[in-house]
């Protein structure tokens, strides 16, 4: 005996309810609900509910049968149907000379280029990176520090969420002597909701220690004071 047809047609179980673009049904769930609401009669049906639970009624036997697999098969779905990942991600940097106006006092770096940018975008001010997705991002950069005045110096750096410091996140480097130049670059893990901010902050001992932007040359390219790249980590897990 041929198995019966999916007259409902329900999607596979990797078929997320929703369209995580546009927030909307998506078109597969939307057939399957149209299919079900007209093999029960478009909402003029005599048979109830209760009806079908009890058995299928005399004169639509088969139909109402295979409607009753489908449905049977329903309830013996998981309970979750998983979303596909959303990729985000932003890559930005800044052109320009940023520097401490006074010493031992917390600054936010700040950007004025969106390289690349998918759900993760500049804000106001610029030294504000918001998600669109709740996830863990993977935050990553690299600051150009250079010196103007002899004697060694320490620079701070550390990581804000939505205005807050984040916990054991800062770090130290150290210049030595005047027109020394190094480059602070590591990473950072945070799980951010829909609507978080970032921010990099640094402090430094001397108003002579400044993150150094620099013209291209006839064999490089430019020089940033800051490159700063944001990605979500789809492998985390959880319910993201």
């Amino acid at each position: 005996m041929a198995e019966p047809t999916n007259i409902t047609k329900i999607p596979a179980s990797r078929v997320g309810v929703l369209d995580p673009r546009t927030g909307l049904m998506t078109r597969d769930w939307y057939r399957f609900f149209f299919n079900l609401f007209t093999l029960t009669g478009g909402g003029n049906n005599p048979t109830t509910l209760d009806q079908l639970q009890i058995g299928p009624p005399d004169g639509n036997a088969s139909s109402m049968h295979m409607l009753q697999q489908e449905l049977d098969g329903l309830n013996m779905g998981p309970a979750y149907t998983p979303q596909l990942p959303r990729h985000r991600f932003g890559s930005f940097s800044d052109t320009t000379d940023q520097t401490a106006a006074a010493i031992n006092t917390p600054y936010a770096m700040t950007f004025n280029t969106t390289d690349i940018s998918v759900g993760v975008t500049r804000g106001t001010p610029t030294s504000r990176i918001y998600v669109d997705t709740a996830n863990v991002y993977n935050i990553q950069f690299s600051a150009q520090l250079d010196t103007t005045v002899s004697g060694s110096h320490l620079t701070w750096i550390w990581l804000r969420v939505n205005g807050t410091d984040v916990p054991n996140s800062a770090s130290q480097v150290r210049t030595q002597g005047n027109n020394d130049a190094l480059v602070a670059a590591w990473n950072f893990l945070a799980q951010l909701n829909q609507g978080d901010y970032i921010e990099l902050m640094w402090a430094t001992d001397s108003t002579g220690v400044f993150l150094n932007a620099a013209a291209s040359a006839a064999f490089r390219p430019a020089i940033p004071s800051v490159i700063l790249t944001v990605t979500n980590n789809l492998n985390a897990g959880g319910p993201y």
